[in-house]
């Protein structure tokens, strides 16, 4: 029996006991919603842990709209919220709280910031990159200019702002804030300052941080960090400009390193992890799987395998042992997790960049380009059952969704629809 229903069986008269016992079993059972908190959702490998979702996308229907400044940050959905930035007038960073069933503005929180990127990636936008976290209570966003901010998440006041370029006496980004903060416990963790760092989330003090680079300006990282359980110890799995990392979140002690090719630096995706083995790909490098020391007490790593697969911005998703990887050819993948064969690749080519949800044996995928696909995660070949353009605005951000709720940061607006 549901223990919510026993739980309120148990507080009822005697005489309406049975009653209203057979009165509650009759009521349908609600899935519990699992709110999108933060990069990559709950648990920041992109699976989704809510409603089963529907055969296609006939019963897919926009709910609201509303209009807004450039921005590739990820939306945040809450139970009343969804959170969303926007980079105005190369001037200003705003944060707005969007009633997830009207689409009205409920708050707005601006500051002056404003970063330009390299001429060779200026025609992929200046604007707000970071996907921010909510702890349940406060919301940590991320500026350009190396700014972290902690927001009070019902009214939108700020709570503190660590400022890394100022404190730490170290250039601006050159890509900009990139990495998505990570919240653990009473702690958050960023790639800023040119380090990797642990803060307290309570004032934005700073702990410790490791993994410095050499000042260079161009060393913003991109990739975000996660944390897994390694023969039981947690470890945090960083993923810097160079090289891949496990550091131990208790006092930053980097447990082992290892170099990564990729060409200029731009390793970015997030590192996946499943068991003791994780899998990372790199723009002009290859696709690699580590198995993590199945010592206890003796942190370490060693190549599984590699393969010439070369993905780029979109961090897979891992079903059943099998990577689902979009690939910087344009192609999409399955590689084996234990075995680096690689399953099958598709003749046809898609958008530039996918961001990806998994459920069960499906994928979801928004491409840059405004295209939702729906995907069977089957490794005997390559199964798409439904497409469906449902933005007319280029759609970089990584989708979101909680309940039925599907909510995309398209380029110039928030779109929210209903998959019932």
């Amino acid at each position: 029996m549901n223990p919510i229903r026993v739980s309120l069986i148990r507080r009822l008269p005697a005489p309406v006991t049975r009653a209203a016992a057979a009165f509650l079993l009759l009521l349908p059972l609600t899935p519990a919603r699992a709110d999108w908190p933060q990069w990559r959702g709950p648990d920041r490998t992109g699976a989704f842990h809510g409603p089963a979702w529907p055969a296609d996308f006939s019963n897919l229907k926009p709910a609201w709209e509303v209009p807004l400044g450039s921005s590739y940050s990820g939306p945040i959905i809450t139970d009343r919220f969804v959170f969303t930035t926007e980079s105005v007038d190369k001037r200003l960073e705003r944060v707005h709280a969007v009633d997830r069933a009207t689409g009205k503005t409920v708050w707005t929180a601006e500051w002056e910031g404003y970063q330009g990127v390299p001429f060779f990636a200026a025609k992929n936008g200046d604007w707000m990159r970071s996907t921010p976290a909510w702890d349940g209570k406060d919301l940590f966003v991320a500026g350009m200019r190396d700014v972290l901010v902690s927001l009070d998440g019902a009214t939108g006041k700020e709570n503190w702002r660590v400022d890394f370029v100022s404190q730490f006496n170290k250039p601006a980004p050159g890509f900009g804030f990139v990495c998505s903060p990570l919240v653990d416990g009473n702690f958050l963790y960023v790639q800023a300052g040119g380090a990797f760092c642990k803060l307290d989330k309570a004032n934005g003090k700073i702990v410790w941080r490791t993994l410095e680079d050499d000042g260079a300006a161009m060393n913003s990282a991109f990739s975000s960090p996660v944390l897994a359980k390694i023969n039981g110890e947690s470890q945090l799995l960083v993923q810097t400009r160079e090289k891949l990392c496990g550091v131990a979140p208790s006092d930053g002690k980097v447990l082992w390193s290892q170099a990564i090719k990729a060409f200029r630096g731009m390793n970015i995706q997030t590192p996946v992890i499943q068991g003791n083995r994780l899998f990372t790909s790199a723009y002009q490098g290859q696709s690699q799987a580590w198995d993590l020391s199945g010592s206890a007490g003796s942190p370490g790593v060693t190549m599984a395998w590699e393969h010439k697969s070369e993905g780029y911005m979109s961090t897979p998703v891992v079903i059943g042992g099998k990577v689902f990887m979009h690939l910087r050819n344009k192609k999409f993948t399955c590689l084996d997790l234990a075995t680096g064969q690689q399953d099958w690749v598709t003749d046809r080519k898609f958008g530039e960049y996918w961001s990806l949800i998994s459920q069960g044996q499906r994928l979801l995928a928004l491409d840059e380009k405004g295209i939702l696909f729906l995907i069977q995660a089957d490794p005997s070949g390559f199964k798409l059952i439904a497409e469906k353009q449902i933005s007319d605005s280029d759609t970089w951000a990584h989708l979101a969704m909680d309940g039925d709720l599907i909510v995309i940061r398209a380029l110039n607006k928030l779109q929210a629809f209903h998959w019932k």
